[in-house]
């Protein structure tokens, strides 16, 4: 199949992000790079320099808020990406509001608790709809413990499942980036199976 016939198909689909930091940047970037044709991201955060050595930011977007720093890269990128965003603390209220419509959710949550949060969320109020998680990635090296399994037929994770990042053990640009282009890829391989 010709790019142009993948980027087609992804064209008629929604995809949400949850978290627009080191995982959420890059993975709805490596979408917007393949024509996905909406991305919904909701982050509450803004770009602080500490992000820059892995989050998709630039040095002149410091103090933005990430969701309107991203839409700004994403639509440079590919202006015809329809980029929506929300900035919301995401909880178990609003999770159904602002993923109505999505294909498929990606999870980029530094927190393993609202990691479970979304996760319960959407199992219990969006049946049905798949959600990539990623969990381990922090350090560097190591590139064979870094996997993607398929849990269930609407949860996928991607990581190492194992590291949890520290001071002393800082998620790094590298695997960070591994990671969320596996969630990127999987989003795609769930989608590319879909009419």
């Amino acid at each position: 199949m010709r790019f142009s016939e993948i980027e087609s198909h992804l064209r008629k689909f929604r995809v949400g992000i949850a978290g627009a930091g080191g995982l959420g940047s890059n993975c709805a970037v490596a979408l917007a790079r393949c024509g996905i044709g909406t991305l919904v991201i909701a982050d509450f955060d803004v770009v602080e320099p500490a992000n820059l050595n892995r989050q998709y930011y630039f040095s002149d977007q410091e103090g933005m808020l990430k969701t309107d720093a991203i839409k700004e890269n994403i639509l440079r990128i590919n202006p015809n990406v329809s980029v929506i965003t929300h900035c919301v603390t995401l909880d178990i209220s609003n999770i159904p509001g602002v993923f109505a419509g999505c294909n498929v959710i990606v999870e980029a949550f530094d927190s393993d608790e609202m990691k479970e949060m979304l996760i319960e969320t959407i199992q219990l109020k969006m049946p049905g709809i798949p959600v990539i998680i990623g969990s381990g990635l922090a350090g560097y090296g190591n590139n064979e413990s870094i996997r993607s399994r398929k849990i269930d037929d609407t949860l996928y994770i991607c990581g190492d499942e194992l590291t949890t990042a520290g001071e002393d053990f800082p998620p790094m640009a590298p695997r960070v980036g591994i990671v969320a282009n596996m969630q990127a890829n999987t989003v795609i391989e769930i989608l590319m199976l879909k009419k």
